[in-house]
């Protein structure tokens, strides 16, 4: 059975006690996080229950254009608040520069492709978040009052230290 057919039961097994009456699309807690996909960075970690906030997940948590799309509905469509971007220490995008990782995929696919521009990789990881919370601040449709707040998530510790200008 394949993972995803795994998912698809446990899903038939939750569907009797989903309650829709209880979740809003709108963050209880007015709060948006810009974050990676990295698994060991949970909701939990970040004292978050479902329904608490927008999780926005991409390889690095990179303000990129969608990531920016979804942070603009998040604040004018949906009542978020505030910003936060979390990066994490051990990322892969710090491993590994453009060409190695365009390379590696070009190696086992054989060809070319104009898309993904960028992995957008970083060597310094407090100097990316600094860029990525400058990206949303900047950004003519974010508010200048949404407070945009970054943080590094130590894997090992689970603690979050903040990361300013």
């Amino acid at each position: 059975m394949s993972v995803i057919d795994e998912v698809l039961r446990a899903n038939q097994e939750y569907v009797p006690r989903h309650s829709p009456i209880e979740l809003s699309p709108r963050p209880r807690r007015k709060l948006a996080v810009l974050t990676c996909m990295d698994t060991r960075l949970s909701a939990a970690a970040l004292g978050l229950a479902v329904g608490d906030a927008h999780i926005l997940r991409n390889a690095g948590g990179i303000a990129t254009e969608d990531a920016l799309r979804s942070l603009l509905v998040s604040h004018h469509l949906l009542g978020a608040e505030e910003f936060m971007i979390v990066h994490h220490t051990d990322c892969g995008l710090m491993k590994r520069g453009e060409e190695e990782i365009r390379g590696r995929i070009v190696s086992r696919m054989g060809c070319e492709a104009s898309v993904p521009a960028s992995f957008h990789t970083f060597t310094d990881l407090e100097e990316s978040v600094r860029h990525q919370m400058e990206a949303v601040r900047n950004h003519p449709w974010v508010p200048k009052e949404i407070p945009v707040r970054g943080f590094v998530y130590d894997v090992t510790t689970g603690g979050l230290r903040e990361v300013f200008r």
